[in-house]
């Protein structure tokens, strides 16, 4: 009768030994020879469990046990009777150089693109603009203040914009009117529906010669997005992020779409939301961009984010102001972090410090629980056992500027990997190099690739006297384009074969240790040397050597054509006992190197 386990997405290795009554060094054998090296407390899931029970021929049932974690979830309105209008929040998402960050560029008047390297936004940014309603007819104008979040274009970074879509009341996504929509554009749009948030298309660069407004439409037809104007409900603003065309008018839209929502939140009361970034700042240590969601936050409060807490130190707005509080749908910086909190982290205010201790302690159980895998799904187990020792591994320490952006780097060197070279992390972290970083590369003979992170002048000293390899870059895709350049490297070469000719023994005239002379008939090609002889005997390989000199008559040459009597010279590593009527192969080979 086959042995019902129950698993929480994850199980130790010891306790699935204790449940299936094998000794725990059994099982952590089988797990070595399938290529993972794990110690009695790791974790396995599911699926890789259950390939090495069915590797151990023991019947067992795993049964997936619901997670007893609370999901979060973004309230858009409340119905608390003391709840208050919010700002919206709005992402703006898109395919890389459609012009995103620009346009917000010209919504706040800032120049932010201009300084983003390679014109790619790296990790989510967050503003909050004022904005002025009203008409020209002398109407009291009304001032709203609208949250906007700026998410990465480059393909990298999916796993931020699916982040940026589901902290969000409205998506805009914008798409380049003279070149329309384009494998990114199809991913936002995924998100969102995903998300379950309303769509905004803003068609951008009108002005630029090419620009084709109907053509898009009829794209976004095709992806079921009906525009308003065609009968349906998608609503499609031409911009221009460079003239400033249409963007007052995408605003006012913004605001009417988010006005049906009724958006409303307790604007008093201890502050709750969501970590959206977070990072190293000299002189303030582990700092959070977080997007307060309801109540307020304040200097000096004790928040909670997962598995580590902070008491609030200084809080700045988005614009570098410092600022005494936050309400409802602020993005505000934090720092006073004992640790950096992970991206998409709820987070509370807590009434003390103990409390706080106490429940990001609890916090960082569960993280543990949940994500300290052994290292590989079933489908990289499979892949290890296929690639068996043949595998070579480019070991890397990464650092970059904030977590958010870490975890996208990691997870795109991660897509390198082949049944033959693969990526291994052997540490990462957030911030500039240390000493520490350098003493691990040196260690495990590792390439310290720095995403927008820095190496001190000091460390430059000490990685130049190690000879430590050292890249820095700020731009995500040639920082891939170098590890694969590196991965490419140990790919072994490529054995290129080229069939020469065939000679036939008929009489051997010297043989020694190192070498063997016979004359014969060239029955087949043409021979050549320097060229790779096997001697065939009967239609069997016995052996191989190395053909070093022809002669034909008295006479050496390179090369013998079908038809001729020869005399050939081979160069051997054994003694050879060759015999007439052997059959010599002779072929050239050559290595040719190889690139991912």
């Amino acid at each position: 009768m086959a042995t019902k386990i129950e698993i929480n997405g994850t199980i130790t290795v010891g306790d699935l030994a204790e449940r299936l009554d094998l000794p725990v060094t059994k099982l952590i054998g089988e797990l070595f020879k399938n290529g993972m090296m794990v110690t009695v407390n790791e974790r396995i899931d599911v699926d890789t469990a259950q390939f090495i029970v069915e590797e151990l021929d023991i019947e067992a049932e795993f049964e997936s046990q619901a997670e007893n974690t609370p999901v979060v979830q973004r309230h858009k309105t409340s119905d608390d009777p003391d709840a208050i209008t919010r700002p919206p929040v709005i992402a703006v998402m898109g395919h890389v150089d459609h012009g995103k960050t620009s346009l917000l560029d010209k919504i706040r008047e800032a120049k932010v693109a201009d300084g983003e390297s390679g014109g790619i936004t790296q990790h989510i940014s967050a503003y909050q603009i004022t904005h002025m309603t009203g008409d020209k007819k002398g109407v009291k104008d009304d001032f709203r203040k609208i949250t906007f979040l700026d998410t990465p274009g480059h393909e990298a970074f999916a796993a931020l914009r699916e982040h940026g879509a589901y902290l969000t009341d409205l998506v805009v996504v914008v798409v380049a009117a003279d070149d329309g929509i384009k494998p990114q554009t199809l991913e936002a749009i995924r998100f969102a529906r995903k998300a379950g948030v309303k769509m905004i298309v803003a068609a951008n660069k009108i002005d630029k010669e090419g620009a084709d407004i109907n053509r898009l439409k009829q794209q976004l037809s095709e992806n079921e997005l009906m525009p308003e104007d065609w009968g349906g409900d998608t609503v499609v603003m031409p911009v221009s992020a460079k003239t400033g065309e249409g963007i007052t008018e995408l605003i006012d839209m913004v605001l009417l779409s988010t006005d049906v929502e009724d958006l409303k939140a307790l604007g008093s009361g201890a502050a709750h939301g969501l970590v959206i970034e977070s990072h190293m700042e000299q002189g303030k240590g582990p700092t959070a961009v977080v997007l307060v969601e309801r109540g307020v936050l304040r200097k000096g409060d004790f928040i909670v984010a997962g598995g580590v807490y902070a008491k609030v130190r200084t809080l700045h707005g988005t614009d570098g102001d410092s600022i005494d509080d936050a309400g409802p749908s602020t993005p505000v910086v934090v720092s006073g972090f004992k640790a950096l909190p992970e991206f998409g982290t709820p987070f509370e205010v807590v009434a003390s410090e103990k409390v706080a201790r106490k429940l990001s302690s609890e916090g960082a159980s569960r993280q543990d629980a949940r994500g300290k895998l052994s290292g590989a799904s079933s489908t990289e187990l499979l892949k290890a056992i296929s690639r068996g020792n043949e595998l070579q591994e480019l070991n890397i320490v990464v650092k970059a500027d904030v977590q958010g952006s870490l975890t996208s780097v990691i997870d795109s060197l991660k897509t390198l990997n082949t049944e033959e070279v693969a990526v291994k992390i052997v540490g990462s972290g957030v911030g500039a190099f240390t000493e520490n970083d350098l003493h691990l590369a040196q260690t495990s003979s590792a390439i310290l690739y720095g995403f927008h992170a820095e190496l001190p002048a000091a460390l430059r000293k000490i990685a130049a006297r190690d000879s430590l390899k050292v890249r820095l870059y700020d731009v995500i895709y040639e920082l891939l384009d170098d590890a694969k350049s590196e991965l490419s490297e140990l790919l072994a070469p490529e054995v290129i074969v080229t069939e020469l000719g065939r000679l036939k023994v008929k009489k051997v005239f010297k043989t020694t240790q190192k070498e063997v002379i016979v004359g014969g008939d060239v029955t087949k090609g043409t021979i050549k040397v320097p060229s790779v002889v096997t001697i065939m005997r009967d239609k069997v390989q016995v052996a191989e050597a190395e053909a070093v000199r022809l002669q034909r008559g008295p006479q050496e040459a390179k090369e013998i054509p079908e038809g001729t009597e020869c005399g050939v010279s081979l160069k051997t590593t054994a003694k050879l006992n060759l015999q007439e009527g052997d059959s010599l192969e002779f072929v050239t080979r050559e290595l040719k190197e190889r690139s991912l």
